[in-house]
């Protein structure tokens, strides 16, 4: 009995430590391409905790950003100082940039490295404040707040790893950039590389200071390379929290809303635009809106849907399109352009959505002149025939369909009537007046 319980814990030890070993033998390669959001902060910061939790060897952030958001960038960097495992940050592949919030990001990691081809730089905070000013230029004293704490912040970073803080600074006050080569030569990253394979290879057997202080030798060479990448869902809550994605969403979800509510019972553009709007609702949430810019919006909706039932000469249309135009503009609360919607999405996306408002608004308001020609009031002043005379009660024959009929004088089978009203089953009608 004790031979097989000493045979199922060698079995059980073997499988945990074989499985120690493998998860040691890996390099973690996570991927960021595209703007710093609060889905690709939640993504990092998850793949790094898991790493550490694998025990891998080293974790490499593979990046190409124009930049994000604030609170999403420190989030990232808070995981990487946290980890117990060293953390490479590389600007990659070649073309790539490392922008705003991707600077500090860099700048924070355990390793820097750069593709050739790429640059760094450009980390002025006008994601934060939107780049207001004071009369006569001058930054607002909110501003030079904002401004003086992300000097301090990158500064700081620097520090810590060894870097070049002069021109950390400098690339968050001036909004300087350089290539890899130049960041290179000025201390602000440790080495170039061609790709990731190129970049194991060359940190092996650096010696890299943890935030606890001590000191971990890597040992990456013939290290298994794994890429992190998004899940299906991170990738679709990714690109609707692009702000162009976001602004496309919330048009066609207001056309769709206003098609359903101005044609009741179309059911399909109720429920395609009831979907995107709750999804350019949610992207809204991870965005820097300004919400005067979104209410906007959402009156310049009412007003079109005010038009279709209170017709005004197009006074309600035409300040339909002026907030939604203002509204458009204003949306987005950052000068990043990374958080900006792009005019080539804008312009036409607007445009599109107005036309569209305007030409139900304008069927609309034709459909409700036009004179009804079908159902009962349909027959209201149609001409029809006697087939039972009206004494003054009878039967007329009106576009082939047999009505009860009463004239308002006795009229003989065979001549000609007009319809003159419609009750229920009945129709009252008159002689008709045929030229002579």
């Amino acid at each position: 009995m004790y031979w097989k319980q000493w045979i199922m814990g060698w079995v059980i030890g073997t499988v945990l430590l074989s499985g120690t070993a493998w998860a040691e033998d890996r390099v973690v390669v996570i991927e960021i391409s595209g703007a710093i959001n609060p889905v690709v902060g939640e993504f990092v910061s998850t793949r790094i905790a898991e790493a550490n939790a694998d025990k891998e060897a080293l974790i490499v952030i593979r990046m190409d950003t124009p930049g994000g958001l604030d609170t999403s960038m420190r989030q990232i960097i808070k995981a990487i100082q946290g980890s117990k495992i060293p953390v490479a940050t590389f600007v990659a592949p070649i073309g790539s940039r490392a922008a705003s919030a991707g600077t500090f990001i860099t700048i924070a990691s355990h390793i820097a490295a750069m593709a050739p081809g790429t640059n760094i730089g450009a980390a002025h905070p006008v994601n934060l404040m939107g780049g207001e000013k004071e009369a006569g230029g001058k930054p607002s004293p909110m501003e030079d707040k904002v401004l003086n704490d992300a000097s301090a912040y990158i500064r700081s970073l620097a520090e810590a790893r060894g870097r070049n803080a002069y021109w950390a600074e400098k690339a968050v006050r001036d909004s300087v950039s350089i290539s890899a080569e130049e960041a290179k030569k000025l201390a602000v990253i440790d080495l170039i590389a061609g790709n990731v394979e190129a970049l194991v290879l060359a940190v092996d057997g650096r010696e890299v200071k943890m935030g606890d202080g001590t000191t971990v030798t890597l040992a990456t060479q013939g290290k298994e390379i794994v890429y992190r990448k998004m899940s299906p869902r991170e990738n679709i809550l990714d690109t609707i929290s692009n702000p162009n994605i976001a602004y496309i969403l919330m048009m066609i979800g207001m056309v769709g809303l206003y098609f359903e509510l101005s044609n009741p019972g179309l059911i399909l553009p109720g429920i395609v635009g009831g979907i995107c709007m709750i999804l350019a609702l949610y992207a809204m949430q991870t965005l820097p809106i300004n919400y005067a810019g979104l209410l906007l919006i959402m009156l310049g909706g009412i007003l079109f849907i005010g038009e279709l039932n209170t017709p005004t000469f197009g006074l309600l249309s035409a300040g339909g399109v002026v907030c939604l135009l203002l509204g458009s503009i204003m949306l987005m609360d950052s000068d990043d352009p990374a958080m900006q919607i792009s005019r080539s999405v804008l312009y036409p996306t607007l445009v599109t959505a107005v036309l569209i408002s305007l030409g139900t608004v304008y069927l609309a308001g034709k459909s409700a002149r036009l004179k009804i020609t079908t159902g009962a009031e349909g027959l209201v002043g149609q001409t029809g025939v006697v087939t039972k005379a009206l004494e003054p009660e009878g039967s007329v024959q009106v576009h082939g369909e047999l009505w009860n009929a009463v004239g308002d004088e006795n009229i003989g089978e065979g001549e000609a009537v007009v319809v003159q009203q419609v009750d229920g089953l009945k129709v009252k009608v008159k002689k008709a007046d045929i030229p002579s």
